[in-house]
């Protein structure tokens, strides 16, 4: 909401050389957040000429040029840039005539761009200044000509200050309007709110407006009988009739620039009219051509297949949500959001049907959505609109009409008001000082609610008090405490930071999950945060195993059709992420994530549909079915790199990222859970055919796969636009967490010496090389310290269909130096254990 200074200084008293900043620092301090502040961005000499001559000058470019004499100075004053009385201009545009009053800006001036004016030779002529047009000045889109002063109904004298003239000195702040906050989308909400935080007079504009008495009733029928979801569309509706408007006169000068300040357009006079009592009173008011209605109006929900076509020319297909305003003819407007085209206010029209109402905020939030039509009016509807003030405000409309257009207000009108009686809400003695933590006295609680504007009764346990109209975010003795708060001051609160009672702290997995994610992050890797949604395909592709189906969840309203999935994987969105930082120069990548999974289990229908009531507590059977329409959410790690994991340098070449980097990430892993992470070569539909693992780890009920890590397909890395090699892990860590044991507890650093030796294996290209690995440790003993593949040979010497596999193998005893025999027998041991399971032999 951009609030122009001039214009809050009507309704509440602004202290001399208050500025912007501090007109900010007023409102932050009852809650509302500051954004920017507007200025139109102009400085002077910026003045009113009177074109006295000109002479049209044909240029060899085919352009016509107009060189002009403008007095700037009365008679034969010094102008105010300390030149002569007339200036000589050179101005292209021709809409004006001798005898105008213009804007000029004189050398020295700044315009908005900034655009620096000065005296300068163009054309053949030292042109002294210019003649400025709408745009230039800041005051609209206006650029086919300059801006003749009598199209604003102005006739100031030769020499006036324009930027006092037009508006042009002031200012506007911007706040940001939460939800809950609508009566602040309106000039009269905020010099309210600006009176609760400095104690400056309010004067509220809707009381000094005379609601208009009507004589005649003008037909309307509201007809929402079946409301959606027990929600009446239209509580309030009210109508006045002028005639005799003239559509065609301008908009004053001070209309446009408050507008143009507020963020608003000028259209037209009577679209500006009711788009600044929209700002003033923050009532909505549509306006249209009474001679193009037939019949009176009506308001009600579409029919199906009913069409509409709106101000913006769309042609729209109709919801049976929608509500409507129609007449005989049929629909003339969707309420609270856009009129219709055919009853659209033109040039032509004399007589106005004003329309003030106050709609149901769901519906209409539901209705912009729907077309993809927000507005001003529907973001106001949206956050609930004061239903007393829409009589007053239909009355500014016609009061303005007959002021600036020349109309004359007549008799005919209507008034439909079923707005429902507002119930007070019972505050007990001393509840909003035990619930802030401060002590609050009965006069602090009985002044900071009648200021907001709440009713008082005395009860016997405390008060009761009934919020004022345009409050409805006020609902109960919380909502009351939290505003007593706010307007006796936040600053009142003090900061006071819980001491944490003993024997709590962080639990043992939450300590490993920061673990995890602090050690990739030290070893390199950024962590990311991804979108949860996705599409169909990239759960199909990463969140099953080969040839595997995966359910998905469908989001009832997904905020993206694209992705209306909740992701299985974590993958999908990290392959976003990385496309994202290539396109931006980032090449070199190593990322990971940490979040959760959506993974609900076949044939199981996940997402109930029961909405229980929102003021009641659900019973433990309706907690039951909730929960169990929640699918299984895994926490899981996602890992993925790309580019060079070492840059090119001086004597270093660059090292590409491959999936030995992804194997490394999973292993650090392992180290920070404690848990022994197992890899063997598997498959995956998106990974590429041997450069793929498996990893699991080890349980009760045996071992259990937990992820996978690899190299995408460099078909899945093109899709993405990402280079051919693309490491990738994912590993649920949820179960890696489950599978943690005790605290991880450093080794003790032998002190006898270690006896290594080296044990080559031929076994079958078919068996995994950590099956054997295993194999070898678990036969040798205690004795064995560490043991590691070294090489996988497969060539002269060795059968077809057959490998060697070379391991470095550590012995050590930890109260004695072992001989030779001694690990000898123990390598023996692993050898016989390998050749058990796997038919293993020494090589040759």
């Amino acid at each position: 909401m951009r609030v122009p200074l001039s214009w809050l200084g009507e309704y509440v008293d602004l202290e001399p050389g208050t500025t912007p900043e501090d007109v900010h620092a007023a409102l932050v301090s009852v809650g509302l957040e500051e954004e920017e502040i507007h200025r139109f961005d102009i400085s002077g000499p910026v003045v009113v000429g009177e074109v006295v001559e000109f002479v049209d000058e044909p240029q060899s470019n085919g352009k016509t040029i107009r060189w002009c004499q403008v007095r700037v100075a009365p008679g034969d004053e010094t102008a105010a840039d300390g030149g002569p009385a007339v200036h000589g201009i050179v101005c292209g545009a021709h809409n004006f005539f001798a005898g105008d009053k213009v804007v000029v800006t004189l050398p020295g001036a700044v315009l908005p761009g900034p655009f620096p004016i000065a005296a300068r030779k163009t054309y053949g002529h030292v042109s002294d200044g210019m003649i400025a047009s709408a745009r230039e000045l800041g005051l609209g889109d206006e650029h086919e000509g300059i801006l003749r002063l009598a199209t604003l109904g102005l006739d100031p004298a030769v020499g006036t200050d324009a930027i006092a003239l037009l508006g042009l000195d002031d200012a506007a702040v911007e706040v940001n309007v939460t939800p809950d906050r609508g009566y602040a989308f309106s000039i009269r909400g905020i010099a309210r709110e600006y009176s609760h935080a400095t104690g400056a007079t309010f004067r509220d504009p809707a009381l000094a407006v005379a609601p208009i008495v009507t004589a005649s009733e003008f037909p309307v029928t509201v007809d929402d009988e079946a409301p959606i979801r027990g929600r009446v569309g239209a509580s309030v509706f009210v109508t006045r009739v002028v005639r005799g408007v003239d559509a065609t006169r301008p908009s004053p000068a001070w209309l446009i620039a408050r507008l143009k300040l507020a963020g608003i357009r000028s259209v037209s006079l009577v679209v500006d009219v009711t788009n600044y009592v929209m700002l003033e009173l923050g009532q909505p008011i549509h306006g249209y051509d009474l001679d193009t209605l037939t019949g009176g109006i009506i308001v009600r929900r579409a029919q199906p297949g009913e069409t509409l076509t709106t101000l913006d020319n769309v042609p729209r297909v109709l919801d049976p949500e929608d509500l409507l305003i129609a007449d005989d003819s049929g629909p003339i407007g969707l309420a609270g959001v856009m009129g219709g085209a055919a009853t659209e206010i033109g040039d032509s029209t004399t007589s106005l049907l004003v329309e003030a109402a106050n709609f149901d905020p769901v519906s209409i939030a539901r209705t912009a959505r729907r077309h993809k039509l927000p507005s001003e009016a529907s973001r106001r509807f949206e956050r609930g609109v004061d239903p007393a003030v829409a009589v007053v405000a239909a009355a500014r409309v016609v009061q303005l009409l007959i002021e600036l257009a020349g109309g004359e207000a007549d008799d005919l009108g209507s008034l439909h008001d079923a707005t429902p009686d507002v119930d007070p809400i019972d505050l007990p003695s001393g509840f909003i000082s035990g619930l802030i933590g401060l002590e609050y006295t009965d006069e602090e609680v009985r002044s900071s609610l009648a200021e907001i504007g709440a009713s008082l009764a005395e009860t016997a346990s405390g008060l009761a008090v009934t919020p004022p109209s345009w409050r409805p975010d006020l609902t109960d003795k919380w909502t009351l405490a939290e505003e007593v708060a706010r307007i006796v001051g936040y600053d009142r609160i003090p900061s006071v930071l819980p001491v944490a009672p003993p024997g709590r702290g962080l639990t043992a997995s939450q300590v490993l999950r920061r673990t995890v994610a602090q050690t990739l992050a030290a070893t390199g890797h950024t962590e990311v945060l991804a979108y949860p949604f996705v599409p169909e395909t990239a759960n199909t592709l990463f969140g099953a195993a080969a040839g595997g189906t995966v359910p998905q969840v469908r989001i009832a309203n997904p905020m993206d059709g694209e992705a209306p999935y909740l992701r299985t994987s974590l993958l999908p969105g990290l392959l976003d992420i990385a496309h994202r930082n290539r396109s931006r120069g980032l090449t070199d990548l190593a990322i990971f994530e940490v979040g959760l999974v959506f993974k609900p289990e076949a044939g199981s229908a996940f997402g109930s549909h029961l909405v229980p009531p929102a003021a009641v507590r659900p019973s433990a059977e309706v907690e039951a079915e909730l929960n169990a329409g929640i699918p299984p959410q895994p926490l899981t790690l996602g890992v993925l790199l790309a580019g060079n994991q070492v840059r090119h340098q001086p004597g270093q070449l660059p090292v590409p990222a491959g999936w030995q980097d992804a194997l490394t990430a999973v292993r650090q892993v392992a180290l920070a859970t404690g848990v022994e992470i197992r890899v063997a070569q598997g498959s995956h539909q998106a990974l590429h055919p041997g450069r793929t693992a498996v990893l699991s780890v080890a349980t009760a009920a045996g071992p259990r796969v937990v992820g996978y890590a690899g190299e995408l397909l460099p078909t899945v890395a093109r899709a993405a636009d990402l280079p051919a090699v693309v490491a990738v892990a994912e590993i649920d860590l949820s179960a890696v967490l489950d599978a943690a044991g005790d605290p991880v507890v450093a080794q003790t650093i032998g002190t006898m010496p270690a006896a290594t030796q080296d044990l080559s294996l031929v076994v079958a290209d078919s068996i995994p090389a950590r099956d054997v690995l295993q194999a070898v440790i678990d036969g040798s003993g205690g004795l064995l310290e560490h043991a590691e593949l070294v090489d996988d040979y497969r060539g002269g010497g060795i059968e077809p269909g057959r490998k060697s596999l070379t391991f470095a193998l550590r012995f050590r005893a930890p109260d004695r130096t072992l001989t030779a025999a001694e690990a000898s027998d123990a390598k023996l041991a692993g050898v016989a254990a390998a050749a058990e399971r796997y038919g293993a032999s020494l090589r040759e």
